[in-house]
């Protein structure tokens, strides 16, 4: 996977904006206002990307490419190296679900303005 394409499947997503709050480099990606990933674009080689807590262990356990959320909460976040040992297949799966966590976390007034667009 490359940059162009993490892109393209996460702003193609219902609701889903791109900015570079924090710097130049990290481009973040936001349903209804909140992140669900963000990468840096300089030298493309991981994402980060929201996940369920004990599935977030799970992943961690069972691929070298998982590991904790840099600079995120551990908890909530991981960081996925692309490339690795996780097919694109399903980094792309991951952030469907990483989509869906914060979708199910949003307002009723926010899911149902996702709806209509």
């Amino acid at each position: 996977m490359n940059i162009e394409e993490f892109r393209n499947y996460c702003i193609a997503k219902k609701g889903v904006t791109e900015s570079f709050p924090f710097d130049e480099n990290t481009l973040v990606f936001k349903v209804m206002g909140k992140m669900f990933a963000l990468a840096n674009i300089e030298g493309f080689g991981s994402m980060n990307l929201k996940c369920e807590p004990d599935k977030a262990v799970e992943l961690r356990e069972q691929f070298h490419a998982v590991e904790p959320g840099y600079h995120m909460s551990k908890k909530h976040w991981n960081t996925v190296t692309v490339n690795a040992d996780a097919s694109d297949r399903l980094v792309f799966e991951w952030i469907d679900d990483s989509y869906t966590l914060v979708v199910k976390s949003l307002t009723k007034k926010l899911q149902a303005e996702l709806a209509e667009l």
